[in-house]
């Protein structure tokens, strides 16, 4: 099968392609079990754009990618023509501001994304047997959109580290970010885990749980049935504190968890926090084959250390007890290295339609390469593991 042969379409709504057809490329892993992760599944995504999440108004406007061979679906993108650089999570505000300064027009662009997930996953979905064909197909459809329509760039965000070195193999330029995430070293408990941390950090820690858990409430973890609207009631309240405060307006609708629960509800766990007989504080994760996924929290009080029970020592049990081998707390957030998660690299590519342009990213993406491997290395050394067998004493 050669090149010339994929037909490339656009589809403005998930409404024009069958679920089974999507996820044959998106998660074919899901025939036995789970997706790697949920987020480039029909279902997430048809939640996001059913709920009003993307589309019109929003800033986020389909442009679903679709590669087919003789007929048959092969690969598929999820992308979006964006009039913003929010919810991204890979900030471009100063490639913005420096091309509008030269006279140039940056937004719209294009977005290979999930919307507002930060979170490493396969970008280019193809079908098992045309990840080759599949994700050149879909690279030269992006870019050609991108150039047709006088656009400025396309961008492809937490793709995985294979697709860029693939995505840099076709001239597109790789980018360097950073992260912290918590690795399963075989622990078979929690305590497992604190054994391997040093003495002062697993002394934090404790001190940090005895707090959080002597709030004066409970601490529920639900899953699949046992969530039910009353909680995403609650939640509701909690994200939209967390928007208003971090991105002036929440990113997904209230529909969106009525969405999620209706199709989705065995793929998250929604960690709440109950005092006094109202709901307090909360923190919603996705589950994936072999990946805990931490994306929001919110709260309506404060108490000493819940945010780090919630968001991350719960999130350590659950990944434990259900043998999974790593946990992704989302964007950001050095104060995670103390508490056992650890500086990774996540990936991003880029094309430029305008030469000059793409050269000065170029040269920038080189330097800040070297300087997030170079704060890894530093942040990876004064880790909270412990360095010598000896440094076990409390």
């Amino acid at each position: 099968m050669t090149q010339q042969e994929i037909e490339i379409t656009i589809l403005g709504s998930l409404e024009e392609v069958p679920a089974t057809q999507w996820d044959a490329c998106a998660c074919p892993e899901a025939a036995d079990g789970r997706p790697h992760d949920p987020f480039t599944t029909h279902r997430f995504l048809w939640a996001l754009e059913r709920s009003g999440s993307v589309g019109r108004g929003t800033g986020w406007q389909p442009q679903y990618l679709v590669a087919r061979a003789a007929g048959d679906m092969i690969a598929a993108a999820p992308l979006y023509l964006k009039s913003h650089s929010q919810g991204e999570y890979i900030f471009d505000y100063n490639w913005a501001h420096a091309y509008e300064n030269a006279g140039g027009r940056y937004y719209p662009k294009l977005q290979l994304s999930v919307p507002f997930t930060p979170a490493t996953g396969r970008r280019f979905l193809t079908r098992p047997g045309w990840e080759e064909t599949g994700t050149a197909a879909l690279v030269q459809g992006a870019v050609q959109l991108t150039s047709n329509n006088d656009l400025s760039s396309f961008h492809v965000t937490f793709c995985t580290e294979k697709e860029a070195e693939a995505g840099e193999d076709m001239g597109l330029m790789r980018r360097a970010s950073q992260q912290f995430h918590w690795f399963n070293d075989g622990y078979t408990d929690f305590d497992g885990f604190l054994a391997s941390l040093s003495a002062r950090k697993r002394k934090n820690i404790r001190k940090e749980r005895k707090q959080a858990n002597g709030f004066g409430g409970e601490i529920l973890c639900l899953t699949g049935d046992q969530i039910a609207p009353e909680h995403w009631d609650a939640f509701w309240v909690f994200y939209q504190d967390t928007g208003a405060r971090k991105w002036g307006t929440p990113y997904l609708t209230r529909a969106f968890f009525d969405e999620a629960q209706a199709t989705m509800r065995d793929d998250m766990l929604l960690i709440l926090a109950e005092h006094n007989g109202r709901y307090v504080a909360g923190a919603l994760n996705f589950i994936g084959r072999d990946t805990l996924y931490g994306r929001y929290w919110g709260c309506r009080e404060d108490h000493p250390a819940l945010h780090f029970e919630l968001c991350y020592y719960r999130a350590i049990e659950f990944a434990i007890t259900h043998g999974l081998s790593k946990v992704e707390a989302g964007a950001q957030g050095a104060h995670k290295l103390a508490r056992g998660y650890l500086p990774v690299v996540t990936h991003s590519l880029h094309w430029m339609r305008d030469a000059g342009f793409r050269d000065a990213i170029a040269r920038y993406l080189d330097a800040e390469r070297d300087a997030v491997n170079e704060e890894i290395e530093v942040m990876t050394e004064y880790g909270p593991f412990k360095k010598h067998q000896g440094d076990d004493h409390d």
